[in-house]
């Protein structure tokens, strides 16, 4: 990547009222969306989650799992690694192409967790501790960030105090989900979020329950965070930091981002799929659900949302 492209993420963070990120989805937050959340207010984009391993390891890995373009930036490639070796190599080949890596320390899936990935990472301070400075001492690119995604305790006295260990090993930031690894629909802890954001100097970025730029507002003035992270609510409506809905216009965008990333027909017909689910009966998410190609897809946008 050209040096002149490259973005300072932790200065956005520290200069923006409220940094507005597009949370790694697996399978999911890939190019065509990166590109449609940046049209409507997004100012940085996760990839998903990418198992270091098989990145360093494999050229087709590298070819699925990662692709970019002039506009997606910035970019932050989030890892799921278990070593330092491995995020530190990971972070050291992805560095020319991307703005930051992120460690993920909070998928609570169990086939993450059985592997030594994701959520178990919190009760690991010293290993993520030396993750993050390795990864520091082997990316000489500048700006950079090295930062981790986590779940919070039950006792939030010890995410207080691994978050403080993250932090003197320079992490840039830390994105807090406000559930433990146990909890899935349970309201978010801001309690937690802001406690940990009062106990550290680097920026917090709040993820969990971000359904609307309304209740971005309100959980920012909870936590203090200096960003938000959404997921669940920009897969239903990639306008929301924008403030408004989906509609014909962001659904002709889409297509047109899709169709000039190339994106695959699974891909391509979730995303539409989660961005009409508010707007559809049910007969007629049942028939969607059964088209089996672009060209479909692209058909029942023009009959039904005269979108062509």
């Amino acid at each position: 990547m050209d040096d002149s492209r490259r973005c300072d993420v932790l200065a956005l963070l520290e200069s923006s009222p409220t940094t507005k990120i597009c949370a790694p989805m697996v399978r999911y937050s890939k190019l065509a969306f990166r590109c449609l959340v940046r049209q409507y207010g997004c100012d940085v984009a996760y990839t998903p989650m990418i198992i270091a391993d098989s990145f360093l390891k494999s050229q087709k890995a590298r070819d699925a799992d990662f692709t970019t373009n002039d506009v997606d930036r910035p970019l932050i490639v989030q890892f799921a690694a278990k070593n330092p070796e491995e995020f530190a190599s990971a972070a050291e080949m992805i560095a020319p192409d991307a703005d930051g890596v992120d460690l993920n320390c909070g998928c609570p899936q169990r086939w993450a967790m059985q592997e030594g990935y994701g959520a178990c990472l919190i009760d690991e301070p010293q290993l993520i501790a030396e993750m993050i400075r390795e990864a520091r001492n082997r990316v000489t690119v500048y700006p950079f960030t090295v930062s981790v995604k986590i779940r919070i305790h039950k006792d939030i006295a010890q995410t207080v105090d691994f978050c403080r260990q993250v932090e003197q090993a320079g992490a840039s930031f830390i994105t807090v989900h406000g559930r433990t690894k146990l909890q899935r629909c349970e309201p978010v802890n801001t309690e937690a979020v802001r406690l940990i954001k009062d106990s550290l100097s680097i920026p917090v970025v709040h993820n969990g329950d971000v359904n609307s730029l309304e209740s971005m507002h309100r959980l920012v003035q909870e936590t203090g965070a200096d960003g938000v992270m959404a997921a669940r609510g920009i897969l239903k409506n990639p306008a929301m930091f924008a403030g408004h809905g989906v509609d014909k216009q962001v659904l002709s965008n889409w297509v047109s981002t899709s169709m000039s990333c190339d994106t695959q027909f699974r891909c391509f017909h979730y995303h539409t799929g989660k961005m009409l689910e508010s707007q559809t009966p049910k007969s007629e998410r049942i028939a969607y659900s059964t088209l089996q190609s672009t060209a479909a897809v692209l058909n029942y946008l023009q009959v039904n949302h005269d979108v062509g």
